[in-house]
This record gives C-alpha cells, structure tokens and sequence, in this order.
C-alpha cells in the first residue's frame, strides 16, 4: 500500500472514529439533558398506591401521556399520609434508567404540578453493551429520551435484561424490555412454560400467556379436560371464549361427545347453552356441533 492510500485510510479511520465519539457524547447529552412537563396523582382508596399521570412535551416527538401505579414505597419524599393530607408536596421516582423529580401540591388525596426527568447515561451504556438500544438516533423523529422515560417509569433494569437473555429466548430487542416489565416476564415464567410443554414460545406468546392468564397450572388444568398437547393458541381461545371445565362436563352430559377445543370455542361462539341443545333435541336436530350451529343461526330451519 502507497503512503498516500495509507495516509488516506488513517485519515478515515480517525474521522469515523471522530464521528462515533461525537454520536455517543450527543446520546449521553440528550439522555442528561431534562424533559420536563406537568403531572397529577390520585391515592388508591384501597391499598398504599397512588396513580400518576405524566404529561411531557418535546420538539421532536410532541406530546406524550403516561399513566402508572406505583407503591408509595416507590416514591422518595411522599407518603400516602402526606398525600392525604394534602399541602406542597416534593418527590421523586428514582429508577436505574433515569429520575422524575416532582414538585406540586395534594389536596384530599389528588395532587398536581411539574416533573423533571433526568436520564441516566450510565444506563444507556450498560444497556448497549448488551445488544439493546437506549440513545438517540439523529435520522429519528423520535425523542430519545421518551425511552428513557418509559423505562424509568416501568423500571426496566440491566438485571431484567440480564435474566430474560438468560432464558434462551434468543435475539431480544429494546421493546421486549417493555413488554416484559408490564406484563411480569422474566426468566423464571420462560422456563414453567417450557416445561409445561411449551418450549418454543416467542416474547408475543408470552404476552398473550400473561393476559389471558395461562401458566403451566392451566396447562394441567386443560389436559385434565382430555385436551393434550394443543397448540398454545388453542388455549388462548379457551380463555378468550371461556371454555371451562364446567361448560365442557354440561356439553359432555347432554351427548356431545369428542368435542375438539374448535368445537367447544364455536359453541361458545355462538351462545349454544344446556337449554338450546334441550331444545333443539326436542325438535330432532342431530347432536352435532355443525347442526346446532346452524340451528341457532337459522339455516336449519329454514331447510325445514
């Protein structure tokens, strides 16, 4: 290679190295830089929580709201008595990802007033060393540091991101983490499922497990039923339509017999009751899912 080429290549190297450097110092300036905007609470009659409600602006993203439960515990400077009490009130939600710093007033338990984030840094950097994503991307619309807030807010964690890479999930990105803190994921949930016999499940199947309350007690519980190794979106069906072990013993009962979990969701479906089929028993329509199905939309007795 000539001087000149060689000259030419370090003069690259360092201006991309230049060029890097100048990225990381603006995604560490913009995760330090505050975001502000205004915040209201209301304290939970019932338990030692509060709902607050953040409201914050940016050029560049425009206006966001976030709504989050917290336990007072959570809060630095606030106590549910203080906020019964009412009067000025100062707090802050103190999170690895960043801090919100509150400042305003309670009055019978409902408060409001202006908020102060900070992102922290020392998180984006530890979170893009292991593969995930927190700074600011100069060709986005987007506020960087509208992540950092979610995260703060929802407490996501270089520990939630170390357990769940644990569980052999595969290639995760920055939104698992979300999911994964709203909806209670972690490790420990990943391997139950795969060893209720669900060893393939993506980060999606996991949130579905979550909402419609699957975990391996319901996966006993459905084999139990008679139905084994079904496919995980036939027991989010069986959820969704409330296929129970009492409907399935009232289907069994009245001679339905071999029922598959697609038989069982379309009498669901379709409202098809002990007393419809009593009925339609009475008027000699045949025992079958299809026939009562037609039955209760009309088609077989318009053949009649």
């Amino acid at each position: 290679m000539s001087k000149t080429w060689m000259r030419f290549a370090v003069g690259v190297a360092v201006i991309a190295a230049l060029a890097f450097t100048g990225w990381t110092r603006i995604a560490k300036v913009e995760a330090q830089t505050p975001l502000t905007g205004t915040w209201s609470g209301t304290v939970q009659k019932d338990n030692n929580k509060i709902n607050l409600s953040f409201e914050r602006h940016s050029e560049k993203s425009g206006r966001h709201q976030t709504g989050q439960t917290f336990d007072f515990s959570d809060l630095q400077g606030l106590t549910r008595e203080q906020a019964l009490n009412g009067g000025p009130a100062n707090f802050s939600l103190v999170r690895e990802a960043g801090r919100i710093d509150c400042e305003g007033t309670f009055q019978n338990g409902k408060g409001s007033g202006t908020f102060r984030f900070t992102g922290n840094a020392a998180f984006v950097s530890a979170m893009k060393s292991r593969g995930f994503d927190f700074e600011e991307d100069p060709n986005s619309d987007k506020d960087g540091r509208d992540k950092l807030f979610a995260a703060t807010t929802l407490n996501v964690t270089t520990a939630l991101a170390d357990d769940l890479s644990s569980a052999g999930l595969g290639k995760l990105e920055t939104e698992d983490l979300f999911k994964a803190a709203i909806f209670k994921i972690d490790s420990k949930f990943m391997r139950e499922m795969k060893a209720s016999g669900y060893e393939n499940l993506s980060m999606e199947d996991l949130v579905k497990a979550r909402i419609f309350k699957i975990d391996p007690e319901f996966v006993r519980q459905v084999s139990q039923m008679g139905f084994n190794k079904e496919p995980f979106e036939s027991l989010v069906k069986m959820q969704i339509f409330k296929v129970t072990p009492e409907f399935i013993s009232e289907m069994r009962n009245e001679g339905l017999t071999n029922l598959q979990i697609e038989d069982l969701v379309k009498l669901r479906i379709f409202k098809i009751d002990v007393n419809f089929i009593r009925q339609a028993k009475s008027e000699g329509v045949p025992l079958e899912v299809e026939q009562l199905v037609q039955r209760r939309i009309g088609v077989a007795r318009n053949r009649n």
